[in-house]
């Protein structure tokens, strides 16, 4: 009697666990959790932003636009140093545009800095191949290689 309700169990336990993990791993949750990269800077929040600043424009990029998370929050009570910039090239925009006019979704790349509770520097972003994976084309996916590696030089940069 135990081993036939065992035999019945078993196989179920099993089949739920492989569909788990098959709808886990295609969620597209789990591909940006694992496109995530988070460096740490060297130097203190303001000149880390600032240092950041500099070797975007002299990379052939320029921020867009910025987000000072922290002066928002601050009217919630919470204090802490978080900007978010966004960065891009307008000549590579009009490629990427030009390619599929939805990667407005996924571009300017958004780049956050953050001072950690450890009161240390940190820089993540979501790569750009992860961002821009949804959308097909060769030319998107080189200028996203492209992309992931500009951005992995710059943050490595500010890490030593």
């Amino acid at each position: 009697m135990k081993s036939k309700g065992l035999k019945t169990i078993f196989p179920a336990f099993v089949l739920a666990l492989l569909i788990g993990g098959v709808l886990f791993q295609a969620s597209p949750a789990y591909a940006q959790e694992n496109s995530l990269v988070t460096v740490t800077a060297k130097a203190p929040f303001a000149e880390t932003v600032e240092m950041f600043r500099r070797m975007v424009a002299r990379n052939g990029m320029m921020v867009l636009s910025e987000l000072n998370q922290g002066k928002i929050l601050s009217m919630t009570g919470l204090k802490l140093n978080a900007v978010t910039l966004f960065v891009g090239n307008p000549a590579i925009g009009k490629k990427l545009f030009s390619a599929d006019h939805g990667v407005g979704v996924a571009v300017p790349i958004r780049i956050n800095l953050y001072e950690g509770v450890d009161g240390k520097t940190h820089i993540n972003y979501v790569k750009p191949s992860a961002q821009l994976r949804s959308f097909k084309g060769e030319a998107i996916g080189k200028i996203a290689a492209m992309l992931d590696m500009k951005l992995a030089k710059l943050t490595s940069m500010l890490s030593r």
